[in-house]
């Protein structure tokens, strides 16, 4: 009993100090409003359908992405997690892969991630409009826009009263993004997070960019590409850092046995920011707070259906055409999944804009176990 108490009180004391920490930090740094915001599309097709409600309840090799912590739970063999996604009817393209990594110590665990949020095939008009003022639409040229990230992740977990685990997690983030051959930039960062189980509930914990991230941009403009901007009345970039502010992930879950094959998975999460005011349920001035929430129906942990909401943001209402009529959106997902033997299939269905104006993807993902073999006697 008084592990637990134990146990209670140190995630209770993490979550005070990261919280007081990162406001003290907002208060004092100039941040970039949604930087680095690739790294909050998701990671998964589970995830993804739970409306992106992991933090506590994530427990496979996409823990590296949703909360580094979970991934002491896997115990026994490595695990890989692919996904591929694409938006807007091709145009913007998602990749996701990891990797669990289970220690020779049986006590930490070891996670790989990459991912990469590219638009291909972006039309370069500098040179569109000639000097003596006439279109030549053969000087058009294409470009990629890709935004990359690289984490190593690092997990512990110790075991408290009962049935009580506690884990810790951080995650090292290396983070590259390019734009063309003319802006590329280079970033690094932190997270810190935590994770307590019991018999049917977890609780968890994510401090993202805990130390703050920071991107350093650098272009390699042609005098012909500056003399342009010149002409045009556009700014010539230079050197440049770009701060991502830290944010902070808060989730509980509780699984309900519904019989004995049936069970469904609750979990709630809130999401905190520090970047300044944003269009979520409570904002303020430099912090925002938006909930999310998703469930997950499970028939004897073989066949999954899945459904969440998140996202909530109020606007203008397009029927009120005095336009000062405001009115709550958000996003709904949903999706599916199945299990054979080391072998996990999950889809979602997503939804890029909100529950009046539907624009929805298709997201697959696939989850394996590397059995180990096992020695000889």
């Amino acid at each position: 009993m008084l592990k637990g108490m134990r146990g209670r009180k140190t995630l209770c004391s993490i979550l005070l100090v990261v919280a007081g920490s990162l406001v003290h930090l907002s208060a004092s740094a100039q941040f970039s409003k949604y930087s680095n915001e690739f790294l909050n599309i998701g990671a998964g097709a589970r995830g993804l359908a739970m409306a992106s409600a992991q933090v506590a309840s994530v427990s496979d090799a996409t823990a590296g992405y949703w909360n580094p912590a979970a991934l002491a739970n896997i115990r026994d063999n490595p695990q890989v997690s692919l996904m591929h996604a694409e938006y807007y009817a091709g145009i913007g393209k998602y990749d996701f892969a990891s990797l669990a990594l289970p220690l020779k110590d049986n006590k930490r665990v070891l996670g790989l991630t990459a991912l990469r949020f590219a638009v291909d095939d972006i039309p370069n008009t500098i040179f569109l409009v000639q000097p003596d003022g006439t279109v030549n639409f053969d000087n058009i040229t294409t470009f990629s826009s890709a935004d990359y990230a690289f984490i190593v992740s690092l997990a512990q977990q110790e075991k408290l009263s009962g049935n009580k685990l506690i884990n810790f997690g951080v995650n090292a983030k290396i983070i590259h993004r390019t734009a063309g051959d003319f802006a590329t930039a280079w970033g690094f960062g932190f997270d810190a997070a935590a994770q307590m189980t019991g018999d049917r509930w977890k609780v968890g914990i994510v401090a993202k960019d805990v130390t703050t991230t920071f991107n350093a941009w650098s272009f390699s403009l042609n005098e012909a590409i500056r003399e342009v901007f010149y002409e045009t009345q556009n700014e010539i970039p230079g050197k440049s850092i770009e701060l991502t502010a830290p944010q902070l992930l808060v989730g509980g879950s509780y699984n309900f046995r519904l019989g004995r094959k049936l069970s469904l998975l609750a979990e709630a999460d809130i999401d905190v920011t520090f970047d300044g005011k944003r269009n979520t349920v409570l904002s303020t001035n430099p912090v925002s707070i938006d909930p999310r929430a998703g469930l997950e129906l499970s028939f004897k942990d073989i066949f999954f259906v899945r459904g969440g909401i998140n996202n909530f943001q109020k606007v203008l209402d397009d029927r009120d055409t005095l336009n000062k009529k405001k009115v709550w959106i958000y996003q709904p997902s949903v999706g599916a999944g199945f299990k054979v033997g080391d072998i996990q299939i999950d889809y979602a269905f997503v939804n890029l804009a909100n529950q009046s104006y539907p624009l929805y993807t298709h997201v697959f993902s696939l989850r394996f176990d590397l059995r180990r073999k096992e020695k000889k006697r």
